[in-house]
């Protein structure tokens, strides 16, 4: 049964499912369409959370549309214009958009990882020397049983000791993306690039698919509100699977 309350024992990140208590006091009407919601100092205070993982739990609500932030005022309870797909830069990651959106089972499988020399355009997109050593993730994510997503991350040296300490993430069961956020680095911006390719024989075998079925490749480097690069991933999707949503904002009220 759904509480009010953050399960310290869940491997749900703290911010997806402060999400979900929100959307659930929007849902029900107990936070009215243009009722502000409480502060992120209220938030914090109600359920004992830090002020960046309520920030993202409220970004997250603005992804999906839930709610509109005001400046200098807060953030206010809205109502979605229509059901959106599986959001590709919103601050949150592919897991967790799809854990908190489309309420499917998601079940992350880490394949493999380990300290690594990072590949060249890794180094050029993380903005490191040649020949650097980083740490290489590699995963595999399904969706009600079916394999959906692989995808290898590559961090930076000054992460190593974090992501390789991590043994909730590396086991697949806790997210990569939180954990991030929780070592002071949390997302201020991406570039992303997806194309359509044919799967490599590892990939395709993961994915369940035959060597000729075209899918989805997404390059991303994230950074930092500072400018600090943090994060270099390669994804490839079934998009049979998962249907994807890139939504354009002007910035514009």
């Amino acid at each position: 049964m759904a509480t009010d309350s953050i399960d310290r024992q869940s491997a749900t990140p703290y911010y997806q499912q402060l999400f979900a208590v929100l959307q659930r006091r929007l849902n029900a009407g107990d936070i009215a369409r243009d009722e502000r919601l409480p502060s992120e100092n209220e938030l914090c205070t109600e359920f004992g959370l830090s002020r960046a993982t309520v920030r993202q739990a409220l970004q997250l609500l603005e992804t999906r549309g839930l709610v509109t932030r005001v400046p200098g005022r807060g953030v206010f309870a809205s109502q979605p214009s229509s059901p959106p797909g599986w959001v590709i830069q919103g601050p949150e990651g592919f897991l967790e958009n799809a854990i908190g959106h489309q309420n499917r089972a998601v079940t992350t499988e880490a394949l493999r990882h380990g300290p690594t020399l990072l590949p060249r355009y890794a180094c050029r997109a993380l903005e490191v020397p040649e020949n650097t050593a980083g740490f290489q993730l590699v995963r595999l994510r399904s969706l009600d049983g079916t394999p959906a997503l692989y995808s290898i991350n590559y961090s930076p040296p000054a992460l190593v000791p974090v992501v390789a300490a991590a043994q909730e993430v590396l086991a697949g069961r806790a997210s990569l993306t939180e954990l991030l956020a929780d070592a002071g680095y949390t997302l201020g911006g991406a570039h992303r690039e997806i194309r359509a390719v044919g799967p490599t024989p590892e990939i395709a075998a993961a994915l369940e698919i035959t060597p000729d079925t075209p899918i989805l490749h997404i390059r991303s480097t994230s950074w930092t509100p500072r400018g600090e690069r943090y994060d270099v991933y390669d994804t490839w999707v079934r998009s049979e699977v998962v249907p994807l949503e890139v939504n354009v904002d002007t910035g514009e009220k």
